[in-house]
């Protein structure tokens, strides 16, 4: 018996482990189920796998084997679920919270919609949460906070709304909090001082505001601080500055005030970037910022800074110091002696210190800093004495902007030592002595200011040299001598050209006429003499020509009737005779003649800017007559009327006329008078301020709107094209179609942005119609120059005509005409975007919509969709004048399918798009472009060597590009890699500007000086 109990004790204790095993052997089937159901149903709610990576998430293989999951090893349950960056489309399954042993969640850069589930709160094992970057809506789920264990939470780049749950306060083992880019408001929850463990927190571009709470001073491990550009208010809490360990602490753009301490330079030993930029914030730069050795990145402007700026010689490591927009300085001998304690920072390369209060002279120690050095700018101060003639030792200076200041002295030749140079701005001091002749080794110069100085003696020919220059300003100087024809060869000058108030003498050049692409010539006040050069007539693009106060004689040429596009054309006080060619009346867009003060004679003519006394002048011509009454002019007669010496068959002759005229003048008032009985409104209205016109002369003009007429139909309507009366010019109308609930809002958005702006590369609006039909329908049309070539889409992908066995294209461009129309629409875009009153964001740019006239000039067209944006004093952007945001895929860029406001870098986007189109041939929406291939990302994997096999083959045709560089002197294999490497730059900049992140996309002012660059380059011989 006592041997048989342990026997049976043994089989017992067996039996028991083998009914647990069993059970446990049951239960992790259950759960395996319930994995791969979970799975199989996050699979269901994705609408579009590009890749088919879900593919094979089916029973031909274990779920722990289908693609980005991970099982453990012990219990075979998901623990990794990992799908980034995969272009999935659709939502997020709630049964991802039945995955209970699930730790890691990746499902960021997809394209994933709708809400985060409030499920995942079931996931009690999960680590990291990281949906960065999808089209997430909706609010952070409070119950997140169950899961206990997360260590990083990621939803950056999507559109979540709402306010921060605060009960996320309590994920004690958070290390990441991500929100930043997405559509929060509130506060930060002041319990969010409890993530002891946080080391990065960005809530950066959001609508978060409030008071910064003092309880974040508890986050001693925090890394990455990053608040910029929100809406906080009040001061930054003291205990915030006591992050020894961070690294990036930025503040910008927000609404924030107070001073900074005076120790953060000691309290933030690890900070390598630091920016309190466009906030509110007063007093002075602390001294112990010098402390903070490894900063690199230091940035202040658009505040209230006062005083001097502290020593920096511990800042050995700093890249980027940004002082501009504060009231530092005094005015003072010293204020500059900061500069030298820059001297040891050898990788600077952004100084900027511009409108500021800063005094004394440029340091000779200046020319110790880095020669790394690409921009510096000191604008704007109360700088005097001479510039320093070590600014030579800055061989990779870009940017160089001395303006507005008080400096004296002789501008140094070393000046032409900075070859890199591509801005240079000097106007506005005390210079003088000559321009030195060493500015024409500053070949890839672009804009070259010496304006209201006293600089002296001839303009050098050497500026011939630059033959990137788009802008030239040398007005407001004692310069002499003739304007050497050099600078009239510089077919680059577009922006303008401006040689006002000097004592130049001579002739303007013939050489005048290549400067095709100018938009502004100004050579008043000077001592030139002469005829007007016909070539003047080939500057097709000038809006202003301003000539006055000169000793110019004879008659104004025929040839000048070519410049359709003036807006300010003022010839007074010149020596000027004949009489005023009729062809003026005939400038649409001339918004201001003065032609007073000359030897005009004759007859004024009447209509166009002359029907206009306050936009017209003609005083001081003794020798004119007729015109409107306002002008006060005699009326002009017929010098023999009253002889009595006169024949018979004289006297007959002067009777016949004058019955015929008066027969004439009759009907032609017969005639006016029916018209305006019928129409009831103006012919043709101002350009001005968007004059209505009437429905019945919109619907004779398109011969009632006949289909043989109409050009096009786009979603919001259609575009017809007209006569403005008999004879009269040429026009397109855009018909709303008001059965589209947003096409009125379209018209609206349209008028608001066209009423105020004028360009020659941006369509002209003539007129627009409010009214209702002879059906009783409302009734809106806008009015536009014609323009004969159509639209660059017509060109770039032409439809065939077929006439039995003939098949007929439509010519297509060459490479010289694709890239005029390229730069052309970068003008416009630069235009919109930084030089109008308030900045314009066109959102819809793409082939359609860029027009051409009888030249193949481009104009940007169709602003149905336009914004504008207007920017505080903080810098911070608000918008307006929207119909919502939509774009056209392919061109739209992907922050606006993300939720992303409309901005400046979207129409960049969406212009790097289109040069990349107009140069391959290829549609964005091409067939090729599937799964993970775009034409960016084609054009990309091209550069350098590949680019020939993605080009449009007609460019490389060989009568093609001899028909676009007409130069025999160079061999047709020289030429062709000349043209081979402009091409590589051509699409490099296409690259360049649709690049994903916004930020990351090229300027679009430096876009068009680098395409004018190679434009001058294939020209050159």
């Amino acid at each position: 018996m006592g041997s048989r109990l342990p026997y049976s004790l043994f089989c017992i204790l067996h039996l028991f482990f083998c009914v647990l095993c069993l059970a446990n052997s049951v239960a992790a089937a259950a759960g395996n189920e319930t994995d791969r159901l979970a799975l199989l149903h996050f699979k269901a709610k994705i609408t579009n796998d590009p890749f088919g990576v879900l593919h094979q998430w089916n029973s031909s293989a274990h779920f722990c084997q289908w693609h980005s999951v991970t099982c453990g090893r012990r219990h075979l349950r998901v623990v990794k679920l990992e799908l980034f960056t995969l272009k999935l489309e659709g939502s997020i399954s709630p049964h991802i919270g039945n995955l209970s042993f699930l730790r890691v969640l990746d499902l960021q850069n997809n394209s994933l919609s709708k809400e985060i589930p409030s499920e995942i709160g079931h996931l009690r094992r999960l680590e990291n949460l990281i949906l960065y970057n999808n089209f997430i809506v909706g609010k952070i789920p409070s119950n997140i906070s169950a899961c206990s264990n997360l260590i990083s939470f990621n939803i950056g780049l999507n559109q979540v709304v709402g306010e921060i749950p605060s009960a996320l306060g309590s994920l004690l083992k958070l290390q990441v909090f991500a929100v930043n880019r997405n559509n929060l408001t509130g506060t930060i929850p002041s319990n969010f001082g409890n993530l002891s463990s946080l080391e990065r927190f960005h809530l950066n571009r959001n609508n978060i505001g409030g008071t910064i709470p003092y309880t974040l001073g508890g986050l001693k491990n925090l890394r990455y601080f990053l608040l910029a550009v929100n809406s906080f208010s009040g001061e930054i809490p003291s205990s915030l500055f006591n992050f020894s360990s961070v690294m990036i602490f930025d503040v910008g753009s927000n609404e924030i005030q107070g001073h900074l301490p005076s120790n953060i330079g000691i309290t933030l030993p690890n900070v390598e970037v630091l920016t309190f930029a466009f906030n509110q914030f007063s007093g002075s730069i602390p001294i112990s910022i010098s402390n903070a050795t490894k900063l690199e990145y230091l940035q202040f402007p658009g505040n209230n800074f006062t005083g001097e700026v502290p020593s920096l010689e511990k800042l050995h490591r700093l890249q980027i110091f940004h002082l501009g927009g504060n009231s530092l300085g005094s005015a003072g001998t010293s204020d500059l002696r900061f500069l030298c304690s820059l001297i040891n920072a050898t990788n600077l390369k952004f100084l900027n210190m511009q409108a500021n209060n800063f005094g004394g002279i440029l340091p000779g120690c200046i020319a110790n800093l880095s020669t790394n050095l690409e921009s510096l700018a000191v604008e704007s101060n109360m700088i005097f004495g001479s510039i320093p003639a070590g600014i030579g030792n800055f061989v990779n200076l870009k940017t160089l902007s001395v303006a507005d200041n008080r400096i004296s002295g002789n501008l140094p030749a070393v000046i032409g030592k900075l070859q890199k140079l591509e801005i240079l701005f000097l106007s506005e001091n005390k210079l003088s002595g000559e321009i030195p002749h060493s500015l024409g080794n500053l070949t890839l110069l672009t804009k070259l200011t010496l304006y209201q100085n006293n600089f002296q003696g001839i303009i050098p020919s050497s500026l011939g040299e630059c033959r990137n220059l788009i802008l030239l300003d040398l007005s407001s100087n004692n310069l002499t001598g003739s304007i050497p024809p050099q600078v009239f060869g510089l077919s680059s000058l577009s922006i303008y050209l401006a040689l006002s108030q000097n004592s130049l003498m001579g002739a303007l050049p013939f050489g005048v006429g290549n400067l095709k692409n100018l938009g502004e010539l100004r050579v008043d006040q000077n001592l030139l003499s002469g005829e007007i050069p016909s070539s003047l007539g080939s500057c097709a693009r000038l809006e202003t020509l301003n000539m006055q106060g000169n000793f110019f004689q004879g008659s104004i040429p025929s040839s000048l009737s070519a410049l359709r596009g003036l807006q300010v054309f003022d010839l007074s006080h010149n020596n000027l005779s004949g009489q005023i060619p009729t062809f003026l009346g005939s400038f649409v867009y001339l918004l201001n003649l003065n032609l007073s003060f000359n030897n005009f004679e004759g007859i004024v003519p009447i209509e166009g800017v002359f029907r206009n006394a306050s936009a017209t002048s003609v005083m001081g011509n003794i020798n004119l007559c007729g015109g409107i009454p306002e002008f006060h002019l005699v009326a002009c007669r017929l010098k023999t009327s009253t002889d009595r010496r006169l024949s018979a068959k004289a006297r007959l002759i002067i009777l016949v006329v004058a019955g015929l005229l008066g027969a004439i003048l009759m009907m032609f008032s017969f005639f006016l008078l029916r018209l305006r009985k019928k129409s009831r409104a103006p012919a043709l209205p101002s350009v001005n301020s968007l004059t209505r016109v009437s429905y019945q002369i919109l619907l004779d003009a398109t011969n009632g709107f006949s289909s043989l007429n109409l050009i096009s139909v786009g979603g919001f309507g259609s575009v017809y094209k007209g006569l403005l009366g008999e004879g009269g010019p040429p026009i397109a109308v855009k018909v709303l179609n008001l059965q589209h609930h947003k096409a009125a809002r379209s018209f609206i958005a349209e008028c608001e942005v066209l009423k105020n702006i004028r360009h020659r590369n941006l369509v002209k609006v003539i007129s627009a119609c409010s009214s209702i039909d002879y059906q009783g329908n409302d009734f809106k049309a806008l009015v536009y120059e014609f323009m004969v070539n159509g639209s660059l889409e017509d060109w770039l992908h032409p439809v065939v005509v077929v006439d039995g066995n003939h098949h007929e294209a439509r010519k297509s461009l060459n490479l010289l005409q694709r890239l005029n129309i390229a730069i052309d629409i970068a003008f416009a875009l630069e235009y919109l975007h930084h030089h109008c009153e308030t900045t314009i964001v066109h959102c819809d740019l793409k082939p359609s919509n860029v027009l051409l006239d009888d030249e193949l000039t481009g104009h940007v067209s169709d602003f149905g969709l336009a914004k504008l944006l207007l920017k505080d004093f903080n810098g911070s952007t608000t918008y307006s004048s929207s119909i919502g945001l939509r774009g056209t895929i392919g061109y739209a860029p992907p922050e606006y399918g993300q939720g992303g406001e409309a901005s400046a870098y979207g129409d960049i986007y969406s212009y790097g798009i289109l040069l990349l189109e107009m140069f391959t041939g290829k549609r964005p929406t091409n067939d090729m472009f599937k799964e993970d291939l775009n034409l960016h990302k084609l054009a990309k994997s091209a550069l350098p060597d590949g680019v020939a096999e993605i080009l449009d083959p007609i460019i490389l045709e060989r009568g093609e590009i001899e028909r676009s560089i007409n130069n025999t002197r160079d061999p047709m294999g020289i030429r062709t890699n000349r043209i081979m490497e402009c091409l590589i730059s051509i699409v490099g900049i296409g690259v360049a500007c649709s690049v994903e992140l916004p930020l990351e996309r090229m300027n679009i002012s430096d876009v068009a000086p680098k395409l004018c660059s190679i434009r001058n380059k294939l020209l050159r011989n």
